[in-house]
C-alpha cells in the first residue's frame, strides 16, 4: 500500500505539473512534448486503478496518434505566434469567465459529492468482478447499451470539430498548382503525347 500511495502521488505530480507547463509554455512545441507527457501519466494513473484497457487507449490513441498528430501540425505550419499573442488581452475576460464556471462547477461537485455520498453511489454502474467479466467487456457492455446514443453524439461532434478545423486552417497560396480533376477527365492523348518520326540513324 505505500509504494501504492507513492506511485500515485508520484504520476500526480508529474501530471499536474505537465498540464501546467501545456498551457505556460512560449514555445508550442514543448507544450506538445509536455501533454505526451501527462497523457502517460494519466496511464498510469489508469493502471493503478485497475483500468488497464484506458491507460493502454490513452497511450495508443491520445499519445500514439493525436498528440502526435498536434506536434507534426505545429512544427510544419507556418504559424506567426507573435501575431496570435497579440489578441491575448482580448480574449482574456471570456477565458477568465470560462474558467470561474468551470471551477464553480467542479466545485459543485466536490460539494454534493461530501454531502451526499449515497446518490453518487447509486448513479454508478455496478463494477462486475474480474472473475464474471474483464474490465473491457464491462468497458464495452456500458457504453455499447446504456450510453450508446452519447458515444455516437460524440463521435459527430468530434467528426464536426475536425471538418471546422480543415475549413478554418485551410487558405489559398498563391503560385501554388492545383489539381483539377475536371481538366485531367478531359484531357486526350493527343494533347499531352507528341509522336516524332525518327529517321535511322539520327537522333533528335
Amino acid at each position: 500500500m505505500i509504494i501504492e500511495g507513492l506511485a500515485f502521488y508520484l504520476f500526480s505530480f508529474i501530471a499536474i505539473a505537465s498540464a501546467v507547463m501545456v498551457i505556460s509554455s512560449r514555445n508550442p512545441v514543448h507544450s506538445v512534448l509536455f501533454l505526451i507527457l501527462a497523457f502517460f501519466n494519466s496511464a498510469a494513473l489508469f493502471v493503478l486503478m485497475g483500468a488497464e484497457f484506458l491507460a493502454m487507449i490513452l497511450v495508443v490513441v491520445y499519445v500514439g496518434a493525436v498528440a502526435v498528430l498536434f506536434l507534426f501540425v505545429v512544427m510544419m505550419l507556418d504559424i506567426n505566434f507573435v501575431q496570435l499573442r497579440q489578441g491575448f488581452l482580448q480574449y482574456l475576460p471570456i477565458g477568465a469567465l470560462i474558467g470561474v464556471i468551470l471551477l464553480a462547477e467542479l466545485f459543485m461537485i466536490l460539494v454534493g459529492y461530501s454531502l451526499s455520498p449515497e446518490a453518487v453511489a447509486s448513479g454508478r454502474a455496478p463494477t462486475p468482478p474480474l472473475e464474471v467479466m474483464t474490465n473491457t467487456e464491462a468497458l464495452g457492455h456500458l457504453i455499447y447499451t446504456h450510453y450508446i446514443y452519447l458515444f455516437q453524439a460524440a463521435g459527430l461532434i468530434l467528426l464536426i470539430a475536425m471538418i471546422g478545423a480543415i475549413v478554418l486552417t485551410h487558405r489559398r497560396r498563391p503560385g501554388v498548382r492545383r489539381q483539377s480533376i475536371s481538366e485531367q477527365v478531359r484531357r486526350r492523348p493527343e494533347d499531352s503525347v507528341e509522336v516524332r518520326k525518327v529517321p535511322s540513324g539520327r537522333g533528335l
